[in-house]
């Protein structure tokens, strides 16, 4: 087992070492590693922006998906949200976290539409952290600058996970898919609303707790069923976390060592629940129904 992971609060201990900026630091490191510079790494940042906002756009047209069995639910949302005369209907979340959802679920019915997306981590977990971002950008006033600079906090979040644990459903299930999206969600939050790198770092940890052990059971192998609404629900555990985290909740386990525990029930959750369709929501008689009809076409 390797002993020089990379970890997020060695990110944190560093940065305050130094008297750096937490971002700045991160930036720097970004800019050596991909051996390039500052500007570079965000004119990068600022393109995968640009496509996460166009697919939350083409996403909100309806577009179905090329199996037809998904579709079109974010344009129904949007289309419900205004309706101020039905007094029946309230938003349960409220305008940002529902806005969040929306376009979570805009971009993963994209995708599902083979759509451009922007991995993030994955396609199967594409509409979370552009969900959150977006949505805090509209309810917060955020600038362009400022959530590109999220973005790098939360890309070096999902490499910390993807070096101690996983990114794929394939060998981590769901958790390791949605689970990550919406904890790189969660602590880019916490750092565009004003948040330390140890309100992060709770954050982080916070939402694995809550998604630990979560499976990847996808209907007829396609990333529609149930990713779709899971991305819709990344986004609310994202939110959760990083309200927590902000509000001064810790977490006694470090983000560091939940990503650890992911990837240990990651290992060990049945084949049949990691990407398989043999296991889950996969195996319900409506979805092989569907399925069989689906490849018999």
């Amino acid at each position: 087992m390797r002993l020089d992971k990379l970890s997020w609060a060695a990110f944190v201990r560093e940065a305050e070492a130094k008297g750096s900026d937490l971002f700045e630091f991160l930036l720097a490191r970004a800019a050596g590693e991909l051996e390039t510079d500052k500007a570079s790494v965000l004119a990068r940042l600022s393109a995968m922006l640009k496509v996460m906002e166009e697919s939350v756009a083409y996403g909100l047209t309806g577009v179905p998906s090329n199996s037809g069995l998904t579709g079109g639910n974010a344009q129904k949302m949007a289309q419900a949200f205004p309706r101020k005369e039905n007094e029946r209907f309230m938003r349960l979340l409220g305008p940002l976290a529902s806005d969040a959802v929306l376009y979570a679920t805009a971009v993963t019915e994209c995708n599902a539409a083979m759509g451009r997306i922007c991995a993030a981590p994955t396609a199967g977990a594409s509409g979370i952290v552009p969900g959150v971002l977006l949505a805090l950008r509209k309810h917060e006033d955020l600038s362009r600058t400022k959530l590109v600079e999220g973005l790098l906090v939360a890309g070096v979040i999902g490499e910390v996970i993807a070096d101690r644990a996983t990114l794929a459903g394939a060998t981590g299930g769901c958790q390791a898919e949605c689970g990550s999206g919406a904890a790189m969600a969660a602590g880019a939050a916490v750092y565009l609303l004003g948040g330390d790198g140890h309100q992060i770092d709770a954050a982080i940890s916070i939402v694995f707790k809550n998604v630990l052990g979560l499976v990847c059971d996808p209907v007829a192998g396609l990333v529609e069923v149930p990713c779709i609404k899971r991305n819709a629900g990344g986004t609310v555990q994202a939110l959760l976390a990083a309200e927590m985290a902000l509000l001064g909740v810790t977490s006694f386990i470090p983000a560091d060592e939940a990503i650890d525990a992911m990837e240990r029930v990651g290992r060990s959750l049945p084949h049949g629940l990691r990407e398989t369709a043999e296991g889950g929501m996969a195996t319900t008689p409506t979805a092989q129904a569907w399925a069989k009809k689906y490849f018999a076409r």
